[in-house]
């Protein structure tokens, strides 16, 4: 948890591992998480190096709307993979989240594993 905020864990289906997935990709706590919204959170996510994957980009939309995880259905999830591969493609080199050299910076100071 960042130094006056609160945590990211705070907010419903968002648990320990996301707290520090954030904390690595500059996202100190709750408030911020919502004030940059789901996408460009996620977008900074990938581009810490955490690695895509849709089911995490859908919960964290539900999450910051304070529903259930599982509430995404139908139209709405086909809209949200719409916006997760473009997300996704925009952030992302084939099957690296980040440029080696990027990843490799990234690892040296200490903000990625």
């Amino acid at each position: 948890m960042a130094a006056g905020g609160t945590p990211v864990s705070s907010i419903r289906n968002l648990g320990p591992a996301f707290e520090q997935a954030c904390t690595r990709a500059g996202i100190p706590d709750a408030e911020t998480l919502r004030a940059l919204g789901a996408d460009e959170a996620y977008a900074r996510l990938l581009a810490a190096g955490e690695r895509p994957h849709f089911i995490g980009y859908y919960v964290l939309h539900m999450a910051l709307q304070g529903r259930p995880w599982n509430d995404c259905k139908g139209d709405e999830k086909a809209a949200l993979r719409r916006s997760f591969d473009a997300i996704k493609s925009r952030n992302t080199q084939g099957d690296a989240a980040v440029p080696p050299d990027l990843a490799r910076f990234l690892r040296d100071i200490g903000l990625s594993r």
